[in-house]
């Protein structure tokens, strides 16, 4: 009684470390290290596997491991239904090898137990599901006392009591792989894209990259803390390029030009080069080139005198004033018009400026970072970018990458999302489904970091049992295959349906302006307003 007491006891303490753990720390490969580490010190555990399965090639492969070296957890690869490991994903069923050295099915491909007392040396190995499919298994390595004892019932009983033992620990490994199952998941999925891109290495006699946690490593120890922005999340190799980028550009005052598609978080890295940049403690102004009609623009950016128009019953500064000494950040760039571009242009080579309706001449001291996601080169072509501002802007060109090109990104930012839309709703949603992660992954992300962003907290909202469900997700993630909802409409009733999608969300991104609409998806004005027609979609409630 008082061995199962204790026993109940440690398992208690063990599963809320393994619990805290996966709670508080963001990184998965940490996360799962950790993991093994907390059940090494509270299970005697000698070595200790996470494997994940490539559902694409059938190879299943160690991601995070105890007590192996580099060399023996590259070797430990099998086939599904090959050795102790291929068999419990197989079967889906947990399997114990009592003693090594008697199970054929143990193939020690790692070859690290060379040197082991391998007649007392038990293996437990633990599937790994999410949902109803085997995404990898836990393992672990354990030395037990053999059954040996004076008379025959004491021997019996010795036997029986290393049974319950051995059970005792499939019991709390089968909880572990259950709290860890999402994580191994996440490393699955990323694992599978992995192998799908071509290795340049292989080329070179290199074996291609295994578990990503590897690549990400490498990543992270490539970038020191004090390079990685504050406010950007992300650990995937095009972000740790941006923020080398970032950390290169914030030290100088040249002017910058951030490129991306829609959503990415061009002012989050105008924001990064600003704070990182010697004028950190300076103002930061930021305006959007167009969120006001053309004729406010000019006069928000550089100010007026009174009586200059209209309604001007005061002077008033312009952004360009109050951004003296710090830095100003011009989103959607490319909307101005080619007056306001031509002050914009001086404003640069010469630092000097004039109100609207003022003729005295106005320094500033201000740093430029403007922001596009429309391809200037082509504007210039069509006559409405000024090429001479365009080669002033693009000293010190910066790209981000969207969120389609750094999925493992994906979740990292569905947590952050998670918890900032718990706070800010009072909800407490504690995990994403196995199903939301497939959708969240799988989808393509054409609204890219925004989009993901609306996405949680919409789900959040939703959620009634602390759970982000699919069906918490937009009906854009509502695919046929992740859903199991195939299209049963015709050929054109789906046409029809992507076309007034696209045109929706052009109106969405130009605040219901029909011209600028019409440009982003390549249409005539005649033709857009027709397909409003069509449609029957009301532009101006698409007005803010």
């Amino acid at each position: 009684m008082l061995i199962a007491q204790e026993q109940d006891h440690s398992s208690i303490s063990l599963l809320a470390e393994v619990s805290r753990t996966i709670t508080h720390e963001n990184d998965i490969n940490k996360v799962l290290r950790l993991v093994l580490f907390i059940m090494s010190e509270n299970m005697d555990m000698l070595r200790g596997m996470i494997t994940i399965l490539n559902r694409d090639s059938g190879e299943i492969v160690i991601n995070e491991s105890f007590g192996l070296t580099e060399k023996e957890k590259e070797r430990g690869r099998y086939q599904i239904g090959e050795g102790v490991i291929g068999q419990v994903v197989k079967s889906g069923k947990a399997l114990i090898v009592p003693c090594i050295n008697d199970e054929p099915l143990f193939l020690d491909r790692t070859r690290s137990r060379s040197k082991a007392k391998k007649e007392s040396l038990c293996f437990i190995c633990i599937p790994i599901k999410a949902g109803t499919e085997i995404v990898g298994t836990l393992s672990a390595d354990r030395q037990l006392e053999p059954a040996v004892s004076n008379g025959q019932s004491k021997k019996a009983k010795a036997g029986e009591m290393q049974r319950e033992m051995l059970q005792h620990y499939v019991d709390q490994l089968s909880i572990i792989a259950s709290m860890i199952s999402q994580a191994v998941r996440i490393k699955q999925l990323a694992h599978e894209e992995n192998e799908k891109k071509p290795q340049d290495s292989s080329i070179r006699g290199i074996p291609p990259l295994r578990p990503t946690h590897g690549a990400e490593k490498q990543e992270e120890e490539g970038i020191s803390e004090a390079e990685r922005p504050a406010n950007i999340i992300g650990n995937t190799k095009p972000m740790m390029s941006l923020y080398k980028m970032i950390d290169k550009i914030a030290k100088t005052n040249a002017t910058t030009l951030v490129l991306g598609e829609s959503g990415v978080g061009k002012e989050l890295v105008a924001s990064a080069i600003h704070f990182k940049s010697q004028r950190f403690d300076r103002s930061f102004i930021k305006f959007n080139c167009a969120a006001l009609p053309e004729s406010i623009v000019e006069s928000e950016l550089f100010g007026h005198e009174k009586g200059a128009f209209t309604g001007a019953s005061a002077t008033r500064q312009g952004r360009f004033e109050l951004a003296h000494t710090g830095t100003i950040f011009l989103d959607e760039v490319g909307e101005l018009s080619l007056a306001v571009q031509a002050k914009l242009l001086r404003i640069i080579q010469e630092k000097e400026f004039e109100r609207v309706g003022g003729s005295k001449t106005i320094k500033v001291d201000v740093r430029v970072i403007a922001a596009t996601n429309r391809n200037l080169e082509e504007l210039i072509r069509n006559g409405l970018f000024r090429e001479d501002l365009y080669y002033r802007l693009n000293i010190f060109p910066i790209t981000v990458p969207p969120l389609r090109e750094r999925k493992t990104d994906i979740l990292l930012l569905a947590d952050y999302f998670v918890e900032k839309y718990n706070a800010a709703n009072q909800k407490g949603i504690r995990r994403i489904s196995t199903t939301s992660i497939d959708m969240l992954m799988r989808y393509h992300w054409p609204g890219n970091v925004r989009e993901l962003q609306n996405c949680i907290e919409r789900a959040v909202i939703l959620s009634e049992d602390n759970v982000i469900h699919g069906y918490h997700l937009p009906p854009t993630l509502q695919t046929a295959e992740s859903s199991g909802t195939p299209y049963t409409g015709s050929l054109q009733q789906k046409l029809d349906a992507i076309e007034k999608e696209m045109i929706m969300e052009a109106l969405k991104r130009t605040k219901g302006n029909m011209t600028r609409a019409a440009v982003q998806l390549g249409l005539s004005d005649r033709i857009m307003g027709l397909r409003i027609k069509k449609f029957d979609i009301d532009y101006r409630k698409f007005r803010p």
